[in-house]
Parts: C-alpha cells; sequence; structure tokens
C-alpha cells in the first residue's frame, strides 16, 4: 500500500534531510530565489526538510504539510518565538517591535495594538483610503503599458504617511517620502549587513542609516506634538489613536521609542506587502478575463465580498512572503523529527498554498474558492497563524478591496502581452518581474458612486 504524504512515517531522527551545499549557497538561494527552491527541495526531501544557511541566520527546518503548521501555531508562544524567528528585521525595527519581540513583552504591546485595528476603527480608516485611491488612481496613465507595483507602492505610502502616520505638514511629508521608500526597499544583503556595526560607514549599510535617522527625527517629533494636541480625540490616524490608548492605559501605554518601533514594524509589514499582493491580483485578472469581468461587476455593485476573495485568491497563487519564522527554546517532536532548541522552524506559506490536496487545481487563479467558503485551517495562511498572525491583516485586507473596487470602477485592463510575469525575490517580498504590467482604459460608462 502507498502512504499518502501527510501519513508516511520518518525514522525518529534529530533533523530532516537538505540538501548538502555549502552555507553560503545555501544562504543565497535562501535569500533570493526560496519560491524557486522550495518547490524543487519538497519534491526531493518531501515537506519537511533541513536548510543550513550562514550567520546571521540559523539552521531551519521548513515545513509544508498542514498539521505541522498547526502545530507550530497552537503550540505554546514560550518554545516557539516568533520574535526571535524575525530577529534578523531587529537593526531596522527596533527591540520593542511587535513582530521581534516574545512572551509578556509581545503581548503587552500586541493588547495595546488591538483597539487601533478593530473593525470599528476600520471602518473609521476606510472613508480616508478611499478617498486617498481614488486620487491616486486617477492619475493612472491611459492607453499604454505601465507597471501597476510602483503605483500601488506609491498609493501605499500615502496610505501609510495619512491612515497610519497622520503627518499633514507639507515640509515632513516632504522629507519622509523619501526615508520611507529607502527603507521599505532595503534589499536581503543591505539588510544582513545592517548586523554588522562594521559596515555602517560603508555604502549601502550608511545610506541607510542615514534615511532610518532622519526618518527617527521626524518621528520621534510627531508623537512629541500629538502627546500635546488638544484635538487628540478628533484625530482618527493609527498614530493618534495609539497616543490615546497611552493616555487611557493603566500602564501608561506606549513608550515613545516603543511607539517608534510599531509604527516602522506597520510600515514595513503593511506597505510593500499590500502593494505587491494588489499587484499580483491585477496581473492575474487581466491574464482571465471571465475573472476580471466578474470582478469589474462587483466593483460596480459594490459586492465587495467577491473583491475580497480576488485579493484572497491573488495572496494564495502568488503568496507575497514564502514563509514565517518560530525558533525554538526547547526540544519538540515536529513532522517526524526531534527538533533540538535553537533551531528555526518555518511554516511555508508557499508550499501549502500550493497544495492539491487543500486546494483543488492550485495552479489556477479561482477567487470562487473563497466565496462563501472557510479554506481548512492553516491551508490558507499568507497572514501566519495563531497568537502571532499579523495584526494588521484586516487593514490589508480592507485596502486590498477598496482598491480593487476604485480601480476597476475607473477603468478597463488589458495585458501588455501574452506572457505571463514570473516571481522575482525583493527583499523579503516576491514581486512580479515586470512589476505587473497592464493597459488601463478609461471606462465609458461609469458605475454609481455610493
Amino acid at each position: 500500500m502507498t502512504l499518502s504524504r501527510s501519513e508516511t512515517a520518518h525514522p525518529p531522527t534529530s533533523l530532516p534531510p537538505g540538501p548538502r551545499l555549502p552555507a553560503v549557497v545555501q544562504t543565497l538561494l535562501f535569500t533570493l530565489a526560496r519560491h524557486r527552491i522550495y518547490p524543487v527541495l519538497t519534491r526531493r526531501y518531501g515537506d519537511t526538510f533541513l536548510i543550513k544557511p550562514t550567520a546571521p541566520y540559523r539552521p531551519m527546518v521548513v515545513l509544508g504539510r498542514q498539521e505541522d503548521i498547526r502545530t507550530v501555531f497552537a503550540g505554546s508562544p514560550e518554545i516557539y518565538h516568533a520574535g526571535e524567528g524575525n530577529a534578523i528585521m531587529r537593526p531596522v525595527m527596533g527591540e520593542h517591535a511587535v513582530l521581534v519581540t516574545d512572551e509578556d513583552r509581545h503581548r503587552r504591546v500586541r493588547r495595546l495594538l488591538t483597539p487601533a485595528f478593530s473593525a470599528r476603527a476600520l471602518q473609521g480608516y476606510r472613508d480616508d483610503v478611499t478617498t486617498l485611491v481614488r486620487h491616486e488612481v486617477a492619475q493612472w496613465p491611459v492607453g499604454r503599458p505601465f507597471a501597476t507595483l510602483g503605483r500601488l507602492q506609491d498609493l501605499m505610502l500615502e496610505v501609510i504617511l495619512t491612515v497610519v502616520l497622520g503627518v499633514t505638514a507639507p515640509d515632513r511629508l516632504a522629507e519622509l517620502r523619501p526615508s520611507i521608500r529607502h527603507i521599505t526597499e532595503i534589499d536581503p544583503i543591505t539588510l544582513m549587513g545592517l548586523h554588522s556595526p562594521k559596515l555602517a560607514r560603508i555604502r549601502p549599510w550608511s545610506t541607510h542609516w542615514k534615511h532610518q535617522r532622519r526618518f527617527d527625527e521626524i518621528v520621534y517629533a510627531e508623537i512629541s506634538e500629538r502627546r500635546v494636541a488638544g484635538d487628540l480625540h478628533d484625530r482618527t490616524d493609527v498614530l493618534s489613536r495609539l497616543v490615546q490608548a497611552a493616555v487611557e492605559d493603566a500602564d501608561g501605554g506606549l513608550g515613545d521609542a516603543e511607539l517608534r518601533d510599531q509604527l516602522i514594524s506597520i510600515l514595513l509589514a503593511g506597505h510593500d506587502t499590500t502593494a505587491t499582493g494588489l499587484a499580483w491580483a491585477f496581473h492575474e485578472l487581466v491574464r482571465n478575463p471571465g475573472v476580471l469581468a466578474a470582478a469589474q461587476k462587483a466593483a460596480d455593485t459594490w459586492d465587495d465580498e467577491y473583491l475580497g476573495a480576488v485579493a484572497r485568491e491573488a495572496l494564495r497563487i502568488k503568496p507575497v512572503i514564502q514563509d514565517v519564522a518560530r525558533q525554538l527554546t526547547a526540544p519538540v517532536d515536529l513532522g517526524g523529527y526531534r527538533l533540538p532548541a535553537g533551531i528555526t522552524v518555518l511554516p511555508a506559506i508557499g508550499i501549502v498554498h500550493a497544495d492539491p490536496e487543500h486546494h483543488e487545481s492550485p495552479g489556477e487563479f479561482r477567487p470562487e474558492r473563497f466565496l462563501g467558503v472557510q479554506p481548512a485551517p492553516n491551508t490558507w495562511i499568507p497572514f501566519g497563524g495563531g497568537a502571532r498572525r499579523c495584526p494588521g491583516a484586516a487593514f490589508a485586507a480592507m485596502e486590498m478591496t477598496v482598491v480593487l473596487r476604485e480601480v476597476l470602477r475607473a477603468y478597463d485592463l488589458s495585458p501588455p502581452g501574452r506572457h505571463p510575469e514570473k516571481q522575482k525575490a525583493r527583499n523579503i517580498t516576491t514581486v512580479p518581474s515586470r512589476g505587473a504590467r497592464v493597459v488601463a482604459r478609461r471606462r465609458t460608462t461609469k458605475a454609481v458612486t455610493l
């Protein structure tokens, strides 16, 4: 009898098999091409395999089976440290960021962040996001191919500045834009080099630190002014809500450094990832005319359920992030192996999203698979899972739905050619190789504005 993948038993060894390439080569492949090597390694070693990169990474066990991913997400946060797993981001995000803290520190920060991303708060953000989207989308080029990714990154930047930071002073906006662009576009090699003080005076690391210092100066000034603002109750941006939470919290809320670290975390986690997810959505829509027609009808009738399904399917078929990380603080039995403390385990988003056991015909773009149906737990995980699921997931989903609706109400879209774009690694994301190019033409029949 042939066992299925989920029934195949591995002998109780300490670590699973993996490639025997030099550590430097494994580091480069993991950093620059994991969207390509994960399928190759899955075919060779199965759904659980080992990668042994160089510092600052630790040995990593990649997990592609739903049941193993469930074990990690449901496991004790004291054993599965997500903050330590994300330590590569600490030089940029800071010591207090929700993504790089664990246990009590993480629970405290998450508790203080939650009200800013509640359902009630999202309703307040929606109108501001819609206004920004309409203004930016109206300026898209007409009748010629252009890369949606760059336009969407500019749009998400304005959302960050207005809806998250609440910055209004023109001079500060002018200074923040280039700094934020530079920080969000950091490449993997620069990111790894930030851990070495010896490189701080050498380009590109010196350039990064210059932009980060300027970002910090402006953000700290905004925080100081917000703390004494007389109209704080009337402001709806995320920063103002977090400052207000500090006033109302018995423990004093988030300090200045903590606020700064949360803001840059939101910036890094929510700017490029949302823009990229949307770019992939448009890339898939223009290559699937039936789905595009259904999405445009949904936009005209304000059917956010269908547009939300388009967004979810785009995040499934082209995951922006390939995996999430947890570092073990104690030995665990996982995937048929006894894994030692200190190992990093990686629930692999790309592997489980492409698994035909969970998603029928996974290579096809089918938003209807999400209509009225919840995917099986831990089979759709673009925002991670468990207690560490991204706190801004609902905010990102709202942004994607609003952008899809406003673009499809304004334009008829078509592909610039027959050939689809390939996935390309950029910083921690996987982007369309040519920026998800489309041709937009203004619609002759305008949809009714509600």
